[in-house]
């Protein structure tokens, strides 16, 4: 039986790469999207997730029994808790707010205990950094992820995840497109692939109302840190993973493009993916578009759709956050109806 796997945690990894057609018809370039939600959680967080409980049990830091927090925006919560329950550990993960409840729903699946914060700055008292902090400390033997500082997480994406993208397009990659949340994402694989070809670009697309757009170019804040409504990437603060240096460049997208690729990618591609996904393809086209010479061009897709059925492929919702109009949803095909309904539009 040498292709039964051990556990659930060894799929994690060798996620597909498709070539992208009808949502970029008629550039020069070619685009490629490394689809991150094969992985068994989902996202492309179960990686990092994995791989920072690994090293903590390696260097003793985290124990049979042991008790995982993390703040996070779902994601690798998700991967944290799907390795904890193969592993036998509890597991508490702290979320803002606005993140869907889709995410939460997965968490209490697996068997974590949630907790919600409001939306603060992040040197709040209850911002989810500084709760999860605390929380840690009051709990004996906790473990704290830490995924926006613990360098695990940029090592396990310049171990995998880079190298897979060199293998996957033969080596014949010219740029890498992605968003930043913890930055381990962009940073390791940049590292990777700027090794195999020091000429690649490695371009951040960044959500409107991040701070990191603007500590890229101008080495400090200028606009304030805003709301938006992608989830899992952009920051109000610099995390420690987020290797500026490294980057070639920042894209500014706003929740607008973001959603209405979203929608696109799934009705046009087959994709059922999240903003954040959307957010870094939009990225990927304005980046292309500054550029004369043919690319072959790697977006980063990290999660699924189906994380934000209640948000993103919710007509009401949609509408409701001024992200669709309301005429745009009285099309028939586009909501579920009555098989009475359905009959009185088809007899005709």
């Amino acid at each position: 039986m040498s292709h039964i796997l051990d556990s659930i945690l060894e799929t994690v990894g060798d996620t597909p790469m498709v070539a992208l057609h009808n949502v970029t018809k008629g550039s020069k370039h070619k685009f490629f999207a490394k689809i991150e939600y094969f992985n068994p959680g989902g996202s492309i967080k179960d990686r990092v997730a994995v791989a920072i409980i690994e090293e903590a049990e390696k260097r003793g830091d985290l124990k049979p029994g042991g008790t995982i927090v993390e703040a996070t925006s779902g994601n690798t919560g998700v991967g944290l808790a799907l390795a904890a329950a193969v592993k036998g550990y509890k597991c508490i993960i702290i979320m803002p707010e606005k993140m869907s409840e889709e995410k939460r729903a997965l968490l209490r699946a697996y068997g974590a205990q949630v907790v919600i914060t409001p939306m603060v700055e992040p040197d709040h008292p209850m911002s989810h950094y500084n709760v999860s902090k605390r929380i840690a400390a009051q709990i004996p033997g906790a473990f704290l992820a830490n995924q926006f500082f613990n360098p695990d997480n940029v090592t396990k994406h310049y171990q995998t995840t880079g190298p897979e993208i060199w293998k996957q397009t033969d080596g014949k990659i010219d740029m890498l497109v992605g968003g930043a949340g913890t930055g381990g994402t962009l940073s390791g694989c940049a590292k990777y692939l700027k090794e195999q070809k020091k000429d690649v670009k490695i371009i951040c697309a960044d959500p409107v109302g991040s701070i990191l757009y603007d500590l890229y170019y101008h080495k400090k804040i200028v606009d304030p840190p805003g709301s938006y409504k992608v989830e899992g990437i952009g920051e109000d603060m610099l995390p420690g993973n987020v290797h500026l240096d490294i980057y070639d460049g920042f894209i500014r997208v706003n929740d607008q493009e973001a959603f209405d690729m979203t929608r696109r990618l799934v009705s046009e591609e087959g994709l059922l993916v999240g903003p954040s996904s959307a957010t870094a393809l939009v990225g990927a086209i304005k980046a292309s578009e500054k550029v004369e010479k043919p690319m072959n061009i790697v977006v980063v897709f990290p999660d699924s759709g189906r994380q934000y059925l209640s948000k993103a492929f919710n007509d009401r919702w949609m509408v409701d956050n001024g992200l669709l109009k309301e005429e745009q949803i009285k099309d028939a095909f586009n909501r579920v109806i009555s098989a009475e309904d359905a009959l009185k539009i088809y007899n005709k």
